[in-house]
């Protein structure tokens, strides 16, 4: 058998306990909700803690899936390309935001303007 192969057949097969996992996501979820609702008398403190666990169970289990692999390699990979990113230093910071700031304040006056002596017009026209 050829390596490919090997490693097409334990992907068809974690593909197919997938569904069960998800499942088991679902299932998780919804005791914790239904837990909640029919455990209302108890204390919130504990249906809180509760809830939490069971959420972080349906998390546990939903990373072991192939999509929850997939997803923690797309964080780390997130958190590689931002501690590559060369990130403005404080005086290009505070220039952009007085530049955004003025245009800001530019574009308004000139609607505000033109509002005036559009409301202006409308009022003459109106009467």
């Amino acid at each position: 058998m050829k390596p490919n192969s090997l490693k097409h057949g334990a992907e068809e097969q974690q593909s197919r306990h997938d569904g069960l996992k998800w499942a088991a996501v679902v299932a998780l979820l919804l005791t914790a909700v239904v837990g909640n609702t029919y455990f209302a008398d108890v204390g919130l403190l504990y249906r809180v803690i509760g809830v939490v666990v069971l959420c972080a169970a349906a998390g546990g289990v939903a990373l072991m899936t192939g999509k929850g692999r997939n997803l923690v390699i797309l964080a780390q990979e997130a958190k590689k390309e931002i501690q590559r990113v060369v990130w403005p230093t404080r005086p290009e910071t505070v220039q952009t935001t007085a530049i955004v700031l003025a245009a800001v304040l530019v574009v308004g006056l000139m609607l505000w303007l033109i509002d005036t002596l559009l409301s202006w017009a409308m009022s003459g026209v109106i009467g």
